[in-house]
């Protein structure tokens, strides 16, 4: 669903803080779940399409090294397996690092260096380019929701009559995606306004969609940078094949 400017409001108490070379520490009684990408006709990704459910718990760890046997929950395999989750992500707004592309209907804002490689931009030829021809309704369609299915937020429309941000609207709540297509696992999806704070205490941008590692490879850490989808990074999950399953052993 989405809708003009109407973002659902993170509870005070939803909170996940990123430990030192260690898990996500998750509180807040969020819930947990799979999200699995569902690819259209033209073969691009689509869709979302909600998974399996895990067990509501106040407080949770998710692994972030990538190396659990407790998926996705963390097992204490960082302290073994010597894991760097060193955060070198750039600290600014959003709207600090994002470019702009203009349409005759809505506008896009880009910040690129959040890309989380899930290819929703593909479709259509391109949010960019539908964007440009959005006083094409179909086209404006197109643009608006495949930067809605964008889960990094990387990707935002602004409608060109109220200057307004187009966006998802989420109960907070914690997705896994998976990607069967590329044959892996994809981020931790912090989905409707939940703050996340870093080991030194640095308080993340609050947005209402952003992705975070959980392959323990990304280049800017905390956030996925689609690392995952060139290692194959894979949590088990059985939609993804064989080929997946087996390029974690």
């Amino acid at each position: 669903m989405v809708k003009d400017r109407k973002k659902s409001t993170g509870k005070s108490d939803f909170k996940v803080l990123i430990s030192k070379d260690g898990p996500y520490l998750v509180s807040g009684g969020l819930s947990l779940g799979k999200e699995i990408v569902i690819i259209g006709q033209d073969g691009q990704p689509e869709t979302w399409q909600a998974g399996e459910s895990y067990p509501r718990q106040e407080n949770y760890a998710l692994c972030r090294c990538g190396n659990s046997r407790n998926m996705p929950y963390c097992d204490g395999s960082h302290t073994t397996s010597g894991f760097d989750g060193t955060e070198t992500a750039s600290r600014k707004k959003y709207i600090e690092r994002a470019s702009m592309t203009t349409g005759p209907a809505v506008d896009l804002t880009d910040a690129q260096d959040l890309c989380a490689g899930a290819r929703f931009c593909h479709k259509a030829g391109g949010t960019w380019a539908n964007v440009k021809k959005s006083d094409d309704p179909k086209a404006r369609d197109v643009a608006v929701q495949s930067a809605c299915n964008c889960p990094a937020g990387r990707l935002v429309a602004w409608d060109k009559t109220s200057r307004d941000p187009i966006e998802p609207v989420f109960t907070p709540s914690i997705s896994l995606t998976e990607d069967p297509q590329a044959k892996a696992s994809g981020p931790i999806w912090l989905k409707g306004n939940i703050p996340f704070e870093s080991a030194d205490g640095y308080k993340y941008e609050t947005r209402n969609r952003v992705t975070l590692c959980r392959c323990g490879r990304s280049g800017r850490k905390p956030y996925c940078d689609g690392t995952h989808v060139s290692i194959k990074f894979t949590d088990g999950d059985q939609s993804l094949g064989t080929e997946a399953r087996k390029a974690k052993t």
